[in-house]
């Protein structure tokens, strides 16, 4: 091999994984808009599960160690509101929604409304204070003080 072409790929190579990565990262925890037309059917949840404001609702799995931290996380931010439920949902047991929903990374959380309809998706750990802007919107800004 050329040593032009080898130094070419040793710097081009650990470079590109660099902005995928740094990419990603910035992609992780950011609250989007969602997607599809995810609804309470498609979760098989009853319409008591659901909060009467809102329902965050996270998708996780038995190994996933991060999963445990963020559904804290998530109960927090569920308690300082009226309204807003958080409801785990473990893949593990429940393959078909991997599909479904199109999840690519535990945890990933969807935040419904007072409808049970999909408004924003989180994949990834939640920057907690993206969730509680968006659920600040959703409720009108009816966070109890804690």
């Amino acid at each position: 091999m050329d040593w032009s072409v080898a130094l070419i790929a040793a710097v081009a190579l650990p470079a590109g994984a660099t902005v995928l990565g740094l990419w990603w990262r910035s992609r992780t925890g950011r609250v989007a808009a969602a997607s599809d037309d995810a609804a309470l059917d498609d979760l098989g949840l009853a319409p008591t599960a659901l909060g009467s404001s809102a329902t965050l609702v996270q998708f996780s799995t038995e190994y996933c160690s991060r999963c445990p931290s963020t559904a804290r996380q998530l109960t927090s931010i569920a308690a300082d509101y009226a309204g807003v439920r958080l409801v785990e949902l473990d893949l593990t047991h429940r393959p078909d929604l991997v599909d479904r929903f199109r999840i690519l990374q535990t945890p990933t959380t969807l935040i419904l409304d007072a409808g049970g309809t999909a408004s924003a998706r989180i994949g990834g750990v939640p920057d907690a204070h993206a969730v509680r802007r968006h659920l600040d919107t959703l409720t009108g800004r009816s966070r109890v003080p804690s």
